[in-house]
C-alpha cells in the first residue's frame, strides 16, 4: 500500500526550491536516494513500523527526479508457529512468546565506509569545460536540450576543482572573462542525464553579499550530501559538469567537461586557465583551451611542477609523438623562466596531460605569486595553434581562519578576537581582524606571523590599519615562503601589548567557500559576562548566510570547551529592534558537542528570514545541561536574497489592525506588545508619556494610545492649602502643618500609594485610567497624606423624579442619569417662531449629528434622534406605525407595541357596538374616545380566546362520551359473570 500524501508533500518541496534533486524531504529530515527508513508521523502517531518508505530516483525528461515511496510491509512478515503471537515494541511482525529470532523486516542498511579512507582515496578532482570537451552535449540523447547551445564563437573556456569531504562536493570554477558568470551548473552521468542541478547567484553578486567571489570572480558553490551512487560515478570517473549560460529560460551557451582525478592536485598551489592567445584564428582554434595545475618548492633548491590538460593546438594530419613548446615567461620584464619542447604521444581532440619539472628562481617565483607569469602552449609544426594564460592562485574557493586566544590557559586577559583571509588572484592577501576587550587605548601591536615551532617570524606589521576593534586591509606583497606556510597551516596573527608579547594568537586553517562562509563576514560569539558555567578564555565564531534557494546555513567553532566538555544549543535570538522590553523570539537550530558544528534549516518561512535582515538578531550558545547562556554574539549583516521575501496576494494578506479598530475580526496575538517612546510595553500596560508626563498611555491590542490626565475639582478644606507639587500635572490638598518633600529636602524615598502599576505621591487626588474608556470621571482617589490610604469613592447620584426606565445619560461619559424635560416628540419640525414672543435660546439651539451622536444619540435609516427622544417609527409601504412606540435612551433604540388592558379591551367593544348602532354624534362631549391600536390587539385577543374555550369544550365532551363508553362495557362484563355463575 503506497502512501500518496507524502509523496505529494516533497513535489511540493521541489516546486519551491527547485535545487535538490538528489535527496528527498520527509519532514524535516533529509533522505539520500536509496535509503529506507520507517515512517514517522510524528505525535500522536509516532513511528509506524509497518510502513516502509524508501527514497526512489525515477528519471524524467533527462533528469532525475525523487520520490518518497511508502508502503506497508506488514504482509511480507513470516507465518508464526504458536497460537497467540506477541507484538513487541518497535516492531511490525508478530513473534511467538520466547522466541529470539528476529522475524522482523529489515531495512537496507548499506555496508559500513571508512569515511577517512574513503576520503583519502577520491579528495581532489579537476575539470576541464572547453568546446572539445562539449562534445558528449551533441549527442542525440542530448540535442533536444543543448541542441543551440554547443556554438561557442568567443571560445569561452572554464576550469574546475572539486573538493570531496564528508559527503559534500565542494566545486570551484574559473572561466573566461570575455563572458559573464554562469547562472547554472549541472551534474550529469555518461548517458546525459541530469542527476544534480544548482542555480547559480548571478550579478549583481551585493544582493547576497558574496564578498569572496565578488572581489576573485571565481564561481563557488557546494553539491551537499552526495548519495552512494553517485560517489561511485565520481571515483570511477562517470561524472560530467555542466555550466549555463543565459537567461533561465534560454540556455546561450553550455560546456562541459568530464571531472578526473589528478595526483598533483594535493599540492596545488596556483593555477592558470589557458586560452586561445590573441592573434590566433578563432575559426582554427574553435574549441581549444586548457588548464594548469602548479606547485612550487622555495627552499634551498627552488622548482616549479606543472601538470597541463589542454586541447586544440595538434593540427588535424598530427596523430603520433606530435611535439609541442611549453613556454612560462615574464612579459614585464622579457625574461624566459621555462622553455621546452614536449611530445605527446597519441594527441587527442579533447584532453591531454602533461607533466614537467623545472628549476626556479626565487626572483621568478616571487613573480609568479603576483600574478605575473604567463603560461604559453604552442604546437612546434603550427605555431599558429596557440593557448596561453596567467599563473594565479589556485583555482580553489577557499579562505582562512582562525580563533585570537590566549595562548596560556592560566592568563588573566579578557581579550580575545578572531581574524580571516584570503587571497586575490593577483596574489594580494585580504585580511580581517577583530578583536573584543582590546582596543586603541591599549595599544596593540599586531602582527602577520610564521610559526614554525621553535622559530616565529614576524612577517607583516598590520597595527597601522588598526581601528576600534576591528584591522581590515591588504597585504599586496606576499612572498612565495608565506603563501607555503599559509597552505601548511603555519601562518597565523599575533596581537601584542606592553609586557606580554604574546596576548592573544592563532593560526589560519583553510575551509571551502560555502553557504555559510559565503557571507560578508563572520560573528565574533564572546562570553557573556555573568556566565559561571563558561570557561574563562571562551569565545567562538559563526558564520551564517542564506543561500540562493532560500535555506540558512550556519557554521560555529569554539574554544575553550577542551577541558570541560560539554553538549552544547546553538539558539538563533531575534526581536525588532533594540529596545527595553522588546519582544524576544528565540530559535532552537541544533544541538552539538565538540568545537565545530556545520547545520542548516530547510524550509525555513519566508517570514523569519526577513528578520534575519529587517531585524536584531543574536547567535547564542547555550548550556544544554544547565540552560545557561555561555556565548553571545550580534549578527551584523546576514542578506536575505530579493526572492526570498513572502510574497502577498490578494488571498494572503495579513490582516493588519488599524489604531482603534476593535472588531473582532483582527485577531491579537496574545503576546503582542506596543512600540512607545524609544521602549516596548506589554498588552494592557500604562505608563507615562516619556514625552509629556500629563499624558497617560495604555497599550491595547498591540497599539499605544495616549489621553491627557484630567485633573478632579477640588475644594480644599480650611486648614488645608492647595499645591501643585513641581512635576505634577494636578494640584492637592496638604494640611498647613504637613511638609510636603521635594528635591530641596534631600528626602530619599518620596511618600505615596500605589494603585496597580500606578504610583501617586501623598495627597494626590485623580481620576482612575481605565483602558480603554480612559479616564473615570465619575470616581475620585485620593492618597490620605498621613496615613497614605488609598480611597476610590465613586459620585452619589441625586434621586429622579422621574421612573428609571425614562430616566437617560444625556453624555456617553455622564455620571448620573436625567429624566427627559418633556413628554411631548422632540423630534416633530418646530413651529415657526414668532418674533413677537420672547423664546427660550436654548430650545432652538442647532445641534450638529455628531454632537447629538456623542450624547448618546441614535441614528434610524439617516435619521438623527436625540438622547430620550420618542417617535412612532415609519414604513414605506404601510406608514406610520402608532401602535408602535420607539425610544432612544444612551445610544439604543429599543421600540414597543402598545399594550391594552383588559378593561381597556371591554371599554373598546363597547365604544365600537355603540359606534355601530347609534348615530355619529348622539352621545355628546363624553363619548368615550375610539382607540384603533385596541381595537385590533382586543380582536385578535378575542379571537385566541375564542378558540382555546372551543378547543377546551370539545376535549371535555369528548371526554365525557370516553367515560360513558367506558362504563356500559364494564356493566356488559359484569352481568356475563353473573350469567355464567348461575
Amino acid at each position: 500500500m503506497c502512501i500518496p500524501a507524502f509523496e505529494c508533500e516533497y513535489l511540493l518541496h521541489i516546486s519551491h526550491n527547485k535545487r535538490k534533486v538528489s535527496e528527498c524531504q520527509f519532514g524535516k529530515t533529509v533522505r539520500e536516494i536509496g535509503s529506507t527508513w520507517f515512517a514517522d508521523l510524528g505525535p500522536p502517531f509516532g513511528v509506524m513500523y509497518c510502513i516502509k518508505c524508501e527514497c526512489v530516483a525515477v528519471p524524467k525528461k533527462r533528469r532525475i527526479v525523487v520520490r518518497v515511496q511508502c508502503k506497508n510491509i506488514k504482509h511480507e512478515c513470516p507465518p508464526t508457529l504458536c497460537s497467540d503471537p506477541v507484538q513487541l515494541p518497535g516492531k511490525c511482525c508478530k513473534t511467538c512468546p520466547g522466541d529470539k529470532n528476529d522475524t522482523d523486516v529489515s531495512l537496507d542498511v548499506p555496508a559500513p565506509v571508512n569515511i577517512e579512507e574513503e576520503e583519502r582515496n577520491m579528495k581532489h578532482f579537476a575539470a576541464l569545460l572547453t568546446g572539445r570537451t562539449s562534445h558528449f552535449l551533441k549527442g542525440e540523447e542530448m540535442k533536444a536540450m543543448y541542441a543551440t547551445s554547443t556554438y561557442n564563437p568567443q571560445n569561452i573556456v572554464a576550469t574546475g576543482r572539486f573538493l570531496f569531504h564528508k559527503k559534500n562536493l565542494y566545486y570551484s570554477f574559473y572561466t573566461s572573462a570575455k563572458n559573464n558568470r554562469p547562472h547554472t551548473i549541472q551534474f550529469v552521468n555518461d548517458a546525459g542525464t541530469i542527476l544534480e542541478e544548482h542555480q547559480l547567484q548571478t550579478p549583481p553578486l551585493a544582493d547576497t553579499q558574496s564578498v569572496y567571489q565578488n572581489a576573485t570572480g571565481k564561481v563557488c558553490g557546494v553539491w551537499r550530501r552526495v548519495p552512494r551512487d553517485y560517489k561511485r560515478l565520481l571515483r570511477d570517473e562517470h561524472l560530467h559538469v555542466v555550466l549555463l549560460w543565459g537567461k533561465k529560460d534560454q540556455i546561450d551557451l553550455a560546456l562541459g567537461g568530464k571531472i578526473a582525478k589528478y595526483t598533483a592536485l594535493q599540492t596545488e598551489l596556483f593555477s592558470s586557465l589557458l586560452e586561445p592567445a590573441p592573434g590566433t584564428k578563432p575559426a582554427l582554434m574553435s574549441g581549444a583551451g586548457g588548464t594548469a595545475i602548479v606547485s612550487t618548492s622555495s627552499g634551498a633548491a627552488a622548482s616549479v611542477h606543472l601538470t597541463l590538460v589542454f586541447n586544440g593546438v595538434f593540427a588535424s594530419d598530427e596523430y603520433m609523438d606530435t611535439p609541442i613548446n611549453i613556454r612560462v615567461e615574464s612579459p614585464d620584464r622579457k625574461e624566459i623562466v621555462l622553455d621546452e619542447i614536449q611530445k605527446v604521444r597519441k594527441p587527442s581532440s579533447e584532453v591531454n596531460v602533461l607533466e614537467i619539472s623545472s628549476p626556479i628562481s626565487i626572483p621568478m617565483l616571487r613573480m609568479m605569486s603576483r600574478g605575473k607569469l604567463l603560461l604559453t602552449i604552442e604546437s612546434k609544426m603550427t605555431p599558429n595553434l596557440r593557448i596561453q594564460g596567467h599563473i594565479v592562485t589556485r583555482t580553489t574557493c577557499e579562505l582562512f581562519q582562525t580563533l585570537l586566544t590566549p595562548h596560556n590557559p592560566d592568563a588573566k586577559t579578557k581579550g580575545s578576537g578572531l581574524a580571516w583571509v584570503f587571497l586575490n588572484t593577483d596574489g594580494s592577501l585580504s585580511y580581517n581582524i577583530e578583536t573584543d576587550h582590546i582596543s586603541v587605548k591599549d595599544r596593540p601591536e599586531i602582527n602577520l606571523m610564521e610559526d614554525l615551532g621553535k622559530r616565529r617570524t614576524m612577517l607583516e606589521n598590520l597595527t597601522p590599519t588598526f581601528n576600534f576593534n576591528q584591522a581590515i586591509g591588504t597585504i599586496d606583497k606576499l612572498g612565495p615562503k608565506a603563501l607555503e606556510s599559509l597552505y601548511t597551516g603555519d601562518l597565523g596573527v599575533n596581537i601584542a601589548i606592553e609586557n606580554e608579547p604574546s596576548l592573544i594568537r592563532g593560526h589560519f586553517v583553510p575551509r571551502p567557500v560555502a553557504d555559510a562562509r559565503d557571507s560578508a563576514e563572520p560573528i565574533l560569539l564572546k562570553r557573556v559576562e555573568n556566565s559561571t558555567n563558561a570557561p574563562a578564555h571562551a569565545m567562538g565564531m559563526a558564520w551564517i548566510a542564506i543561500d540562493n534557494e532560500c535555506n540558512l546555513h550556519y557554521e560555529i567553532t569554539v574554544n575553550g570547551f577542551q577541558a570541560n566538555p560539554q553538549y552544547l544549543q546553538i539558539y538563533l535570538e531575534e526581536k525588532p529592534i533594540e529596545a527595553i522590553g522588546a519582544p524576544v523570539t528565540r530559535k532552537l537550530l541544533e544541538e552539538f558537542n565538540g568545537s565545530y558544528m556545520e547545520g542548516y534549516v530547510l524550509g525555513m518561512p519566508s517570514n523569519e528570514l526577513v528578520k534575519l535582515e529587517n531585524s536584531v538578531c543574536y547567535m547564542e550558545i547555550q548550556s544544554k545541561d544547565t540552560n545557561e547562556l555561555l556565548l553571545r554574539g550580534k549578527l551584523k549583516s546576514t542578506k536575505v536574497p530579493s526572492h526570498c521575501f513572502p510574497v502577498h496576494t490578494d488571498n494572503n494578506v495579513p490582516n493588519v489592525a488599524a489604531p482603534g479598530d476593535h472588531s473582532d475580526t483582527n485577531i491579537i496575538s496574545p503576546d503582542a506588545k506596543c512600540f512607545h517612546s524609544g521602549r516596548f510595553y506589554d498588552e494592557s500596560e500604562q505608563w507615562r508619556n516619556a514625552n509629556d508626563v500629563c499624558q497617560m498611555c495604555a497599550c491595547q491590542r498591540g497599539q499605544p494610545t495616549c489621553e491627557p490626565i484630567k485633573c478632579p475639582a477640588i475644594q480644599c478644606k480650611p486648614n488645608e492649602e492647595l499645591v501643585r507639587r513641581e512635576g505634577e500635572c494636578c494640584s492637592m490638598c496638604i494640611p498647613q502643618n504637613v511638609v510636603v518633600e521635594s528635591e530641596s529636602t534631600g528626602v530619599q524615598t518620596v511618600r505615596g500609594c500605589r494603585l496597580g502599576d500606578q504610583f501617586h505621591i501623598a495627597g494626590a487626588i485623580w481620576h482612575p485610567f481605565l483602558p480603554p474608556n480612559g479616564f473615570d470621571t465619575c470616581t475620585t482617589c485620593t492618597c490620605d497624606v498621613l496615613t497614605l490610604e488609598v480611597r476610590c469613592p465613586r459620585m452619589v447620584c441625586p434621586p429622579l423624579p422621574c421612573s428609571e426606565k425614562l430616566a437617560y445619560r444625556p453624555d456617553k461619559k455622564a455620571c448620573c442619569k436625567v429624566c427627559p424635560e418633556s413628554k411631548s416628540y422632540r423630534g416633530d419640525k418646530p413651529g415657526p417662531i414668532n418674533s413677537n414672543v420672547l423664546q427660550d435660546q436654548e430650545s432652538h439651539k442647532i445641534t450638529s449629528t455628531e454632537e447629538i451622536l456623542n450624547q448618546g444619540g441614535c441614528k434610524v435609516l439617516n435619521k438623527v434622534y436625540e438622547n430620550g427622544h420618542e417617535w412612532h417609527p415609519i414604513l414605506a409601504s404601510h406608514g406610520e406605525q402608532k401602535c408602535i412606540k420607539c425610544r432612544c435612551k444612551d445610544s439604543k433604540v429599543n421600540c414597543d407595541r402598545k399594550r391594552c388592558s383588559r378593561s381597556t379591551c371591554q371599554q373598546t367593544r363597547i365604544s365600537s357596538k355603540r359606534k355601530f348602532y347609534e348615530k355619529p354624534g348622539m352621545g355628546g362631549a363624553n363619548e368615550p374616545t375610539f382607540d384603533e391600536c385596541c381595537s385590533a390587539q382586543c380582536k385578535r385577543s378575542r379571537r385566541h380566546h375564542r378558540r382555546i374555550h372551543q378547543e377546551r369544550t370539545s376535549g371535555a365532551a369528548a371526554d365525557e362520551r370516553q367515560q360513558s363508553k367506558r362504563q356500559q362495557q364494564q356493566q356488559q362484563a359484569n352481568w356475563n359473570r353473573s350469567g355464567s355463575s348461575s
